[in-house]
């Protein structure tokens, strides 16, 4: 029954997705890429939360939930303001210059250069990092909630890899064969049934631990563990409070507002309206975020305390809660969050290397037709370097923060170029060559060299004192060095670089001053209601954290 209710709910939704798009010119650019520039509010949604909402943030953020509790919630809970920000500031913008890249946007406020240099950083994150992220927390979701292992016969390792390249596979045909409008179409069924789904998994566990009553669980979670219910993290936890104030807030913004495999598919959108509609609508749904992504981590914390491998916590509770009618359907939804997230990157990779590296550097001359099909093959190429990568991320410890942490060396050096090129109007390409090379290098100087060298110099130390309690070694560990969180860095070398472009622009300004024109590829009127809406997400957002404080 299992297997079946998963076949058929796949197939379903592979049948949707393809019924939906077949009618869309995906030989053109703006087909292909962009979905012929049509989607609808609902359909941006869903695909952007999809597309957001996969097993690394499933698995990997309840995973830290297990170990910290509820203070993880920032990772969900913030991003309902940057999506509203990104609603009223950045796509208005973005639509207003036709763009179908984020970098088209620095090649036309700085240089194809910049552009080249930007999109080579999107590039390699996605396919040493996300991809792989993504492929890997899939794996270990499928294989726990199936047994792969037991089912075929297979050691741990064996079943991830199989696992990897069968996901891998999937949804590299999707990504590369359907275009943008196939996988949003996709995305938004699979967002209806994760929410369902993601929503289930709580109220069972709640109602296991609560004799059959969900108001009874939760009371037995205040009761036992307290110390998971606190929405404001302490200094020694993987998100403390005060960096919402500091790089959690840019962190959000650059995934929500220039990422490339989110903001694509507000892109795609009709019209300003539309775009603005879709980002609120998911704004307000990522709210829920905390019941599907961290309230499970601590129920399975209550139900399994002693688990080795906290990614493991959702998975086990998954097959603890569900009966076995519904695990194939909610596997097969958590599969089509995988492969939503996997083809969403993937689409967003063929289009950043079709569109500003083939057309720009390597064929200028390229018909639309082209352009499309050598970004095919570039994406082709690219999930087979993720699917080689993907296994090895098995050491990395908590999947969700090595990805936000790694994530570091291009977002911040990417958000500050975009911030700075829309803010100012002198400022010269040189000084964004700078920025992205300097935020950069000086990431990677501070997170991977200079912190462990401090923290082993620590850890040392504390051990010749005689320390050798476990817990407060981690919390060494987890101090970084000079008391920095890796978020307190982002922020500090976000100001950093902004004050360096801001000087090159001071003492050598571009000749002109920089105007964005209006292509009128699409219509901009705003949506009357967006700032109103925006605030009262926000109050909401505040709400929920002094009722958890």
């Amino acid at each position: 029954m299992t297997i079946i209710s998963f076949i058929a709910f796949t197939a379903l939704v592979a049948l949707i997705a393809y019924l939906a798009s077949r009618k869309t010119d995906e030989k053109s650019a703006d087909g292909y890429f962009l979905g012929g520039r049509s989607l609808t509010a609902g359909v941006i949604a869903g695909s952007l939360l999809l597309t957001n909402l996969s097993t690394e943030q499933i698995v990997g953020l309840n995973g830290s939930a297990y170990e910290s509790g509820l203070s993880v919630m920032a990772w969900e809970s913030l991003a309902a303001i940057a999506m509203v920000v990104t609603a009223l500031f950045l796509l208005p913008r973005y639509l207003k210059g036709g763009l179908t890249t984020v970098p088209q946007f620095l090649a036309n406020r700085f240089d194809t250069t910049t552009k080249t240099i930007t999109s080579a950083l999107f590039l390699t994150g996605y396919v040493v990092v996300l991809l792989p992220v993504i492929l890997y927390s899939g794996s270990v979701a499928i294989s726990g909630m199936f047994d792969i292992p037991e089912a075929f016969g297979v050691s741990d390792t064996q079943a991830i890899y199989l696992c990897v390249w069968g996901i891998g596979l999937v949804g590299s045909i999707y990504a590369v064969f359907g275009g943008l409008k196939a996988v949003a179409v996709s995305d938004t069924i699979n967002a209806i049934g994760l929410l369902i789904g993601g929503l289930l998994i709580p109220v069972l566990g709640l109602m296991a631990i609560g004799d059959g009553s969900v108001m009874d669980g939760l009371s037995v979670l205040a009761a036992e563990h307290p110390e998971k219910l606190k929405s404001m993290g302490e200094r020694t936890d993987p998100v403390p409070f005060y960096t919402i104030f500091t790089g959690m807030m840019l962190v959000q913004l650059f995934y929500w507002g220039t990422n490339q495999q989110i903001i694509q598919r507000a892109l795609a959108a009709k019209n300003l309206e539309e775009g603005q509609k879709g980002l609120l609508l998911g704004s307000f749904i990522k709210i829920l975020g905390p019941i599907i992504v961290v309230l499970p981590g601590i129920i399975a914390y209550h139900m399994f305390p002693n688990l080795t491998a906290v990614d493991q916590a959702y998975p086990q509770l998954v097959s603890a809660v569900l009966p076995p009618a519904l695990l194939g359907f909610f596997a097969a939804v958590i599969f089509g969050a995988i492969l939503s997230s996997f083809n969403s990157v993937l689409n967003s990779s063929v289009t950043l290397f079709g569109i500003d590296i083939y057309k720009q550097h390597i064929n200028p001359g390229a018909d639309e037709a082209t352009v499309v099909n050598k970004g095919k093959l570039f994406g082709i190429a690219l999930a087979i370097g993720a699917m080689i990568i993907a296994p090895f991320i098995a050491n990395a410890g908590s999947l969700f923060d090595y990805l936000q942490e790694i994530n570091g060396i291009y977002s911040i050096p990417i958000l500050t170029i975009i911030v700075v090129g829309y803010g100012t109007k002198r400022v010269p390409a040189i000084a964004a060559k700078i920025g992205l090379l300097s935020g950069s290098l000086l990431y990677i100087l501070s997170q991977f060299i200079l912190k462990p060298h401090f923290v082993n110099e620590a850890l040392a130390k504390a051990k010749a004192e005689g320390i050798s309690d476990p817990s407060a070694l981690s919390i060494i560990e987890s101090q970084g060095y000079f008391g920095l969180h890796f978020l307190d860095v982002m922020a500090i070398l976000f100001v950093l670089n902004v004050l360096i472009m801001l000087l090159i622009g001071k003492l050598y300004p571009r000749k002109e001053a920089y105007v964005q024109e209006y292509t009128k590829q699409v219509d901009i009127r705003p949506w009357a209601y967006t700032k109103p809406i925006g605030a009262l997400i926000a109050l909401t957002v505040a709400a929920i954290y002094i009722y958890f404080k």
